[in-house]
């Protein structure tokens, strides 16, 4: 998620090479969600790539390949996994989280299936969850069950914030699309461990997108201050300006945490002159 097409010449550069297009994005933001690996493993040479383009305090999110959590289902699929394992390697210390992004069909009665492939993943990596399935946010009984499981393996909880979204109508192209594609869930704000991730969906109005997320600043400015330390993405249904977005959600925190680091300076989208 980092050569958005409505980015290039206005955010980033343009043209810009493919080994060059990760660092121009990590001058707006400091994390990605590396949602491509969801639909193919990257060759290792490509990762290696991503490395080099980016600090090691730069974070990705990763999210495992499709046919592990939504083909197979968390079982049979250990050849698949191993070869994502490899492939992703050379991220070191870049590779926040390995997300573990769950089909709306995965059940609670499907969660032992779930404890078992956490209990085989390498402890080399930390893990984050994201389920879809209403029961784990409606039945306190489906939510305990799955909250034990992630306890136990010290994996997060990924919550995808859609209500803001989905509080009204659509009203563009952009919306109408996300309307029919995106889950309706619950809002849920609780962090497991000390690495929370946040994914929140706002609208294509800039303003209803920052009303939608002061639930999050004053969530993100609580964990701050527990020690936490939390991961958000912006997203909005074209999300044509969601680097300047994330940015501007940086600088709400910020100003309640004047600690937190601040973010890199983009590079120029024109070269630099003297006149």
């Amino acid at each position: 998620m980092w050569t958005h097409r409505s980015w290039h010449g206005r955010l980033l550069a343009h043209p810009l090479p493919s080994p060059e297009r990760l660092r121009h994005y990590a001058g707006w933001c400091n994390a990605v969600e590396g949602n491509t690996t969801f639909y193919a493993t990257p060759a290792r040479d490509t990762v290696v790539s991503w490395a080099q383009q980016t600090d090691p305090d730069f974070r990705f999110v990763v999210k495992l390949p499709k046919v592990v959590t939504h083909e197979r289902r968390l079982t049979d699929a250990d050849d698949a996994l191993r070869a994502f394992l490899d492939a992703i390697e050379p991220l070191g210390p870049r590779a926040h989280a390995l997300w573990i992004q769950l089909p709306g069909s995965f059940a609670p009665t499907d969660v032992p299936t779930l404890a078992r492939f956490l209990r085989r993943l390498p402890d080399s990596h930390r893990y984050a969850v994201e389920v879809r399935h209403p029961a784990f946010f409606d039945d306190p009984g489906s939510t305990r069950l799955l909250e034990a499981v992630l306890a136990t393996a010290t994996a997060e909880w990924v919550p995808f914030d859609t209500t803001a979204f989905f509080a009204s109508p659509p009203t563009s192209d952009a919306e109408r699309d996300a309307w029919t594609k995106k889950p309706r869930v619950p809002l849920r704000s609780r962090a497991l461990t000390d690495r929370p991730i946040v994914r929140y969906l706002g609208r294509d109005s800039d303003a209803r997108t920052v009303e939608g997320w002061q639930h999050w600043v004053e969530t993100v400015v609580g964990w701050l201050r527990e020690g936490r330390s939390p991961t958000v993405f912006v997203h909005t249904p074209d999300n044509a300006d969601a680097p300047v977005l994330a940015r501007r959600f940086h600088a709400e925190v910020r100003a309640r945490v004047p600690g937190v680091e601040a973010l890199p300076e983009p590079i120029p989208v024109e070269p630099l002159t003297l006149f």
